[in-house]
């Protein structure tokens, strides 16, 4: 059974990994050469051809480098995986700028 807090939202960065892989989504995307990549592909992907299906934030209780972003992302070819980031001062610059040029981000917000 996976921890919830009382706003509905998984609480731990290993529980959101593993419920996503559940749900299909097994690619670990990397950050390579301006583009989202398939580690040990020659698949890899613009801003145009990604989908963020949604994400999650992690804050450290003391440490601002423990702060996380966890995006699920699905590509234009149906490829689906995850990738994850420091938010904040320790975020990838380059990355941050290329999430903000995807243009289909979608936070879903669980209602039960």
């Amino acid at each position: 059974m996976q921890q919830k807090d009382t706003t509905g939202q998984m609480t731990t960065l290993s529980a959101c990994l593993a419920k996503a892989k559940q749900d299909g989504f097994t690619a670990d995307f990397e950050f390579r050469g301006g583009n989202l990549c398939v580690p040990g592909t020659d698949k890899c992907y613009s801003p145009e051809q990604v989908n963020i299906e949604n994400f999650y934030r992690f804050e450290g209780e003391s440490d601002p480098g423990d702060n996380v972003i966890l995006y699920i992302i699905k590509t234009s070819d149906g490829t689906k995986g995850t990738l994850s980031d420091a938010y904040g001062t320790y975020a990838d610059a380059r990355l941050s700028a290329f999430m903000q040029e995807v243009d289909d981000i979608k936070k879903r917000v669980k209602t039960n």
